[in-house]
């Protein structure tokens, strides 16, 4: 386990990234972190669950011995809010080539109680050590060229009620099949497929394939649905470190019942390659 006191900087090119400074956490004693939860990643009501999962992803890889998460998996409990939270880490297991460790995060109710938001179970390992051996069917979604999809500042649709603050930290580019909901005539494909970078040019890692998976609209957009879709759980694999420039993310819905739909995504980097892959369960919503 790390004995410093703070996480180890970004690398000097990524210093001013937004991502990397509102991910920090701060070793208070072994296996607790201080961290701020930043109002730059709302969305509607909360603060955004990939940025959520990052954070705590950064105190994970700072507590375990190795360095890259492999499989990560997060229980959203209670929506989390902006300002002071407490993340505390716990080691499960470790082995010479997969490490495996808990993580929670706290935030203080008013009468001062601590209120657990996230709960995490997560494998590390080290994505730099694995083998270039690659047997897949799996092939890159089809995509418009960037230059004719469709930024946040192209959007005709009407602003969200809530924070959006979110989208000024990212450099989203929707494929122009998927913004029907925006014209007032979504596809009722239950589909979302982006090009995905971070708006201060910051290069796609591991960390950062966390936040892609759940940085896009909703594929319920698409479905009809518009307001708020709350993860209960969020699975992520991430299978490489992504190659420079912008990813390609891709969405699909199957299933809406019960007032329950799972999004699965597929994340690809610049070299053509499947770098993450996630599934999550998440609420409809209700309005």
């Amino acid at each position: 386990m790390s004995t410093s006191t703070e996480t180890s900087p970004a690398p000097a090119t990524e210093a001013r990234s937004e991502f990397d400074r509102d991910t920090a956490v701060t070793l208070r004693e072994p296996g607790v972190y201080d961290a701020e939860l930043s109002a730059g990643w709302t969305i509607i009501h909360a603060v955004n669950g990939g940025y959520l999962l990052a954070l705590l992803g950064r105190a994970l890889g700072d507590h375990l011995p190795h360095p890259d998460p492999f499989t990560i998996t997060a229980h959203y409990l209670t929506p989390s809010v902006p300002g002071p939270a407490v993340v505390r880490t716990g080691t499960v297991r470790t082995g010479r080539t997969l490490s495996t460790g808990t993580a929670s995060l706290y935030q203080y109710a008013e009468d001062g109680t601590e209120v657990e938001r996230i709960r995490v179970l997560a494998s590390y390992g080290d994505l730099g050590a694995l083998p270039d051996d690659v047997r897949t069917s799996a092939t890159p979604p089809a995509f418009a060229p960037i230059e004719q999809c469709f930024s946040a500042a192209d959007s005709p649709a009407p602003p969200i009620p809530g924070s959006s603050a979110i989208t000024d930290r990212l450099d989203l580019r929707l494929d122009p099949a998927c913004v029907g909901w925006a014209l007032g005539a979504p596809s009722g494909k239950g589909e979302m497929r982006a090009w995905f970078g971070l708006a201060d040019g910051r290069e796609p890692d591991p960390l950062s394939l966390l936040l892609a998976v759940d940085a896009l609209p909703p594929t319920s957009f698409e479905l009809g649905l518009k307001g708020w879709t709350p993860t209960v759980e969020l699975t992520v694999h991430v299978r490489c470190r992504p190659a420079p420039g912008p990813l390609r993310v891709a969405i699909t819905t199957r299933n809406l019942a019960g007032g329950f739909l799972e999004e699965d995504a597929e994340v690809w980097d610049g070299a053509g390659r499947l770098v993450a892959q996630s599934r999550q369960l998440a609420r409809a919503p209700r309005g």
